[in-house]
């Protein structure tokens, strides 16, 4: 019997997860260039081809067991992931860090807005907002608008693709949030914000310091 479709996108969003995971071990996959090597390249394959045997005695595929693990993966996570296997395998970078650090920077701020809410730390619970509530589409445009005035589009193409896959209801929950990031990516994004943001202190104190040194240089040459 044919597989429902809502499976079959979740499935398929766990291939691609895993094969980019693949393309993330160190010193076997890239090239200087920072492109997959031929090993790379059977590696991701071999990947997305073992995630489909059936095995056990319901004949089940690997990732339907691995989806009962990790449960499905956002729009968001399989777009990032698909993207990272297209600059890996193809050399085709669409967006620049600048798009990625926006997207990072939003999924950290809402996983911290969303989760403690919904675990009972507060008296109101933000994940039924999902379900349909037009602050939550009024907050969403807002954002798309936002970034969209500071010249960044991969956010919103994001946003419209989760929300276009909600409506026609392509994944198991029928909660927007899901859509949009899932636990997962809200830790890989919490990780990437708090490196970035200390990169960029470093580099503030570092200025400030050679910025410093040379004034103190410069008054005592012109002494």
């Amino acid at each position: 019997m044919f597989p429902p479709l809502t499976d079959l996108v979740a499935l398929a969003g766990i291939a691609l997860v895993a094969c980019a995971v693949c393309l993330r071990l160190p010193r076997l996959t890239f090239n200087n260039a920072g492109q997959a090597n031929a090993k790379g390249r059977w590696l991701a394959s071999l990947c997305f081809v073992v995630m489909w045997i059936p095995v056990g005695a319901q004949q089940l595929p690997i990732a339907a067991f691995v989806r009962g693990v990790t449960s499905d993966f956002s729009v968001s996570l399989v777009v990032l992931a698909a993207l990272n296997l297209a600059s890996r395998l193809f050399a085709l970078k669409l967006f620049d860090r600048r798009e990625y650090q926006a997207v990072f920077y939003l999924v950290a701020a809402a996983a911290l807005f969303l989760y403690p809410l919904a675990l009972g730390w507060g008296d109101w619970d933000a994940y039924r907002m999902g379900w349909g509530s037009a602050g939550m589409w009024a907050g969403l445009l807002s954002v798309c608008v936002v970034c969209w005035v500071a010249g960044l589009r991969f956010v919103p193409l994001l946003i419209g693709l989760a929300m276009a896959l909600w409506t026609a209801q392509l994944m198991e929950s029928t909660n927007l949030w899901d859509y949009l990031f899932d636990p997962w990516l809200a830790v890989a994004a919490i990780f990437k914000s708090v490196a970035a943001g200390a990169t960029q202190l470093r580099g503030r104190l570092f200025r400030k310091r050679t910025g410093g040194a040379i004034d103190s240089l410069g008054s005592s040459r012109s002494g």
